[in-house]
């Protein structure tokens, strides 16, 4: 096993290993490992302390923020008041130094009471109550050893956990599925009671075991599940449902929420009462001595469970999982499915044939159909409301690209946290203002190179670098005067220059002195123009637009039916494309630039008017580049901005136009939505390639083909290119809904060429 170990965030401590009900579909007492018969009742005085001690090394070799202990059983308010004490007090004192503490107790409920919860109250613990519905579906399963019903002192449990002094510890409701329950009733029942979250868990099975099926559907699970979903999505989804929100987050490209989905590597650990330390509990449901490590508390530190191979096979990802998995486009949300799910001995028929006899558990679920008509009936009912309008809509897209840019201004302001000084305080207050009288403040916002300085000194300030809280001051300060004057805001502004020239972005640069000279300066607005003081002198210019021998404007684009675009050789800020930038453009470079521009926008304009008329909408800069190769990583610029290289003919610069804008539009959709999932990629091969890219270079590519392939359509290779790589990625486990609604996209703009 490779990688590093995983610590342990979850531990799960047995504190009693008896039970007050007899459920029939219990993991521990039912089913294959019966080694709770051997196990004292109650966890030792000595177990208690050397699990807070193991656990307290462990969260601080580990530098865990946080560690979350689930007191379990058996049933464990059996192990009584005083014993629950001792355990909270000795965890407590063990990681205050350390670590938060999260405490939690799963219960049936049946002994709960107020000297309980008082307790639990002095000491954060949650509490999770089982029941799995309504009367009859919970007494299907949990009755008393003597069959009766175990119901209503479940449900006075869960009406005295809802008392609001004792409602902060509520942590919900877990049920196990039973498939010939109805799943409306189930539901309904769970959902009367209000509780903060529901947990809805399938029956644990195998191969060797595999769970009932009523109708003898192979996906009754998924359709009770479903049916389940449809009732909680009508009602505008009242609470959490754990199943179901993991699945929508794998979905969007996020997180599993649950062990039992995704493809997360494991983190939890069992602690038994004779202070034994196991695997997950539910490989009891395995084979005897399943979830054995051969460790206990008293020898062992955590790490060495964490380093034991059967603890390292569920900290694998996908390489952890079946080679059917590997190659299924859901296997991201339902991550193979429970480990303890996919065990097959080597007794066990194949029917199948497809022979997978004795695989252990290197298989697919016992649930597999479950699974994936689950997440597929999910994804369908959900797709079209959960798409980001920014993937499709290009108006959505700059507005989320705006609003992205002032939460990180925002970030920049939280991040500096008081210690900007006067200069921050100054600079803060007048962004306010000229928010508040102008859209001075959105123009700048929405000017590329802003999210760059913005980006870079959040950077700065986060790694604490020396200077940093003092140089975002003075680099925020050019951008706010230039929001001012574009505004159209009369106040003052102050503003430091370098080397004797003043930079305004988006405006121009002004020679105050010469190279080397340093100082500040005031900005204010005047008439249609503004002055700028120094100490010794007063500039004013009075139209922005035109050159004085010590203005220089940002020079525009607009001529013979081009956008009208900022030509920008002078932001300090522009050198992010990842190729050299040009140093500036004199007069005559800069009006032969320009005329080649424009014929190349000519050229799209005939060629691609769809694409043409988007990519002006949404340009505002075009900076020249003194390379002519391809660009390198692009670095923190915001959407609307493109590197474009001085040489080359009017063909060439709208080949360059065109492939820069679609790779600047998929950039931007991806800060602003999620079109793949961020957990790591695998590779796949690309036409274009001589090895396997991973996916974002796959849909990257393809992206850019399709638009080529309209602009150069005597070139049949760019639209095989694309459909072939658009092929390729149709069954992406890594596609979230919006990659998926993208790719739709892409395939029909393709077809229409």
């Amino acid at each position: 096993m490779t990688g590093p170990l995983v610590p342990f965030r979850e531990i799960v401590l047995k504190v009693h290993s008896r039970c007050d009900l007899a459920c029939d579909h219990c993991y521990i007492y039912e089913h294959a490992d019966q080694s709770w018969r051997t196990r004292p009742r109650t966890i030792s005085d000595e177990a208690i302390h050397r699990t807070a001690v193991r656990l307290a090394e462990h969260a601080e070799a580990h530098a865990l923020p946080s560690v979350s202990v689930i007191l379990h059983g058996g049933e464990p308010l059996l192990a009584g008041p005083a014993r629950l004490r001792r355990v909270c007090e000795e965890l407590t004192r063990a990681l205050a130094p350390v670590a938060e503490l999260d405490l939690r107790i799963h219960t049936n409920g049946l002994q709960l009471s107020p000297r309980y919860l008082d307790l639990f109250a002095e000491f954060g613990v949650k509490v999770g109550i089982s029941l799995d519905g309504d009367r009859a579906a919970n007494d299907r399963h949990r009755r008393y050893a003597d069959g009766r019903s175990s119901h209503s002192r479940v449900l006075k449990a869960v009406e005295l956990l809802r008392e609001d002094r004792y409602r902060p510890l509520d942590l919900g409701l877990l049920c196990t599925v039973d498939a010939a329950n109805d799943p409306l009733a189930v539901y309904d029942a769970l959902a009367a009671l209000d509780p903060p979250r529901i947990d809805f868990l399938l029956p644990h099975a195998t191969w060797d075991d595999p769970p009932p099926r009523p109708d003898g559907s192979p996906t009754a699970y998924a359709d009770w599940l479903l049916a389940v979903f449809d009732r909680w999505d009508a009602g505008g989804r009242p609470m959490p449902v754990r199943l179901f929100e993991s699945v929508l987050s794998t979905l969007a490209g996020g997180p599993s929420l649950t062990e039992s989905l995704g493809l997360a590597p494991t983190d939890l650990v069992v602690v038994e009462t004779d202070g034994t330390l196991e695997q997950v509990d539910s490989l009891k449901s395995a084979y005897e001595g399943a979830a054995a490590t051969g460790f206990d508390v008293f020898a062992h530190a955590f790490d060495e469970v964490a380093a034991h191979p059967g603890v390292r096979s569920r900290q694998l990802g996908l390489a952890g999982v079946s080679e059917t998995c590997r190659s299924c486009p859901v296997v991201r949300s339902c991550g193979g499915g429970l480990y303890t799910h996919r065990y097959r001995s080597a007794d066990t028929a194949d029917g199948a044939g497809s022979g997978n006899a004795g695989t252990g558990f290197d298989n697919p679920s016992v649930y597999c159909a479950d699974l994936a008509a689950l997440i597929r009936g999910i994804e369908a009912r959900t797709a079209a409301a959960t798409v980001p309008p920014a993937v499709t809509d290009p108006g959505e897209l700059l507005y989320a690209q705006q609003e992205l840019t002032r939460s990180l201004l925002a970030e920049l302001h939280a991040a500096l946290d008081g210690r900007g000084g006067a200069a921050w305080q100054e600079a803060w207050e007048l962004a306010g203002t000229v928010e508040a009288c102008s859209d001075g403040l959105d123009d700048l916002l929405a000017h590329p190179y802003a999210r760059t300085l913005i980006v870079d000194s959040v950077a700065a300030v986060r790694a604490e670098r020396p200077g940093a809280p003092a140089r975002a001051a003075r680099a925020v300060a050019p951008l706010l005067a230039a929001a001012a004057v574009r505004g159209s805001v009369d106040t003052p502004v102050r503003v430091g220059y370098r080397d004797g020239a003043l930079l305004l972005p988006t405006l121009g640069a002004l020679r105050l002195g010469g190279p080397g000279e340093h100082g500040e300066a005031e900005v204010r607005v005047a008439e249609k123009g503004f002055v700028v003081r120094t100490a010794g002198a007063e500039h004013r210019i009075v139209r922005p637009d035109e050159p004085t021998p010590a203005w220089r404007p940002v020079r525009r684009l607009g001529r013979d039916g081009a956008p009208d675009l900022a030509l920008d050789d002078l932001d300090p800020y522009r050198d992010c494309f990842g190729a050299p930038v040009h140093p500036g453009l004199d007069e005559a470079a800069a009006a032969d630039w320009s005329g080649r521009l424009a014929a190349a926008w000519g050229l799209l304009r005939e060629r691609v008017p769809a694409q043409a008329a988007e990519a002006a909408d949404a340009l505002t800069t075009l900076t020249p580049l003194a390379a002519t190769g391809p660009p390198g990583p692009v670095r923190g610029h915001g959407y609307g901005a493109l590197g474009v290289p001085v040489r080359g003919d009017a063909d060439a610069l709208a080949r360059a136009l065109l492939r820069g804008f679609r790779r600047a539009r998929l950039r931007a959709r991806t800060e602003v939505a999620d079109l793949y999932a961020l957990d790591g990629e695998w590779t796949r091969p690309a036409p274009w390639a001589e090895r396997p890219v991973p996916l974002s270079a796959l849909l990257a590519g393809a992206d850019e083909r399709v638009g080529l392939a309209a602009y150069e359509p005597h070139h049949p290779v760019h639209r095989d290119q694309a459909l072939r790589a658009l092929d390729t990625m149709a069954d992406a486990a890594e596609l979230t809904v919006g990659g998926k609604s993208l790719l739709t996209a892409l395939r029909e703009e393709a077809d229409h060429v």
